[in-house]
C-alpha cells in the first residue's frame, strides 16, 4: 500500500488582522459619536448596518462594518461641511442687514440658523411701526433672549 501524502496544512493567524479592524472600527464608531455629538443644530445619526445575533465575526464581516462605518462618518462630514456654509451664509447675511436694513425688510434670522446656543434673533422691523415703515425708517432689532419661563409654579407679576 502506498503512503498517502498529503499537502501540509498552513494555519493562517488572523489574530493580528482581527485586532487592526477591531481598533480601526472602534477608531471610526469614535469618531461618529464625536462628530453627532457636536453637531449644532443637531443631525440625525447615520444608520449603520449591524450583523443580527452574537457569534464570531469573520475577517470579511468585520471588513464590511468598518466600511460601512467610513462611509456614514464621510456622509456626515459632507453634511456638516454643507451646513456650515449655510450658517457662514447667515451671518453675512446678519453683516449685511447691519448695514442696509432697508433692503431686507423683515428678515430674521435666529441663533439657531447660526448653529449657535440661545435664543437670540435679530429682526429687520420698521422704527416707530407704520409710521415708520411708510417713512422707510428700517433698522435691526436685537431680541435680548429667551422669554421667561411661565409654569403653574410660578404666577405672572401685576402689572
Amino acid at each position: 500500500m502506498d503512503p498517502v501524502l498529503r499537502a501540509p496544512a498552513v494555519e493562517v493567524d488572523e489574530r493580528a488582522a482581527r485586532e487592526t479592524l477591531r481598533a480601526q472600527i472602534a477608531r471610526l464608531e469614535a469618531e461618529l459619536a464625536a462628530a453627532v455629538a457636536t453637531a449644532r443644530p443637531r443631525i440625525a445619526v447615520p444608520e449603520v448596518r449591524g450583523l443580527a445575533g452574537p457569534r464570531l465575526l469573520s475577517l470579511g464581516d468585520l471588513e464590511l462594518i468598518r466600511d460601512g462605518l467610513a462611509a456614514r462618518l464621510s456622509e456626515l462630514r459632507e453634511r456638516q461641511e454643507r451646513l456650515a456654509e449655510t450658517q457662514d451664509a447667515k451671518r453675512v447675511l446678519i453683516e449685511r442687514m447691519l448695514s442696509q436694513p432697508a433692503r431686507y425688510k423683515w428678515v430674521r434670522v435666529t441663533n439657531d440658523d447660526l448653529g449657535e446656543h440661545g435664543c437670540r434673533s435679530w429682526h429687520v422691523r420698521p422704527r416707530l411701526g407704520l409710521i415708520g415703515m411708510l417713512a422707510g425708517w428700517w433698522h435691526v432689532k436685537l431680541s435680548s433672549g429667551c422669554p421667561l419661563a411661565w409654569g403653574p409654579w410660578r404666577t405672572p407679576r401685576p402689572r
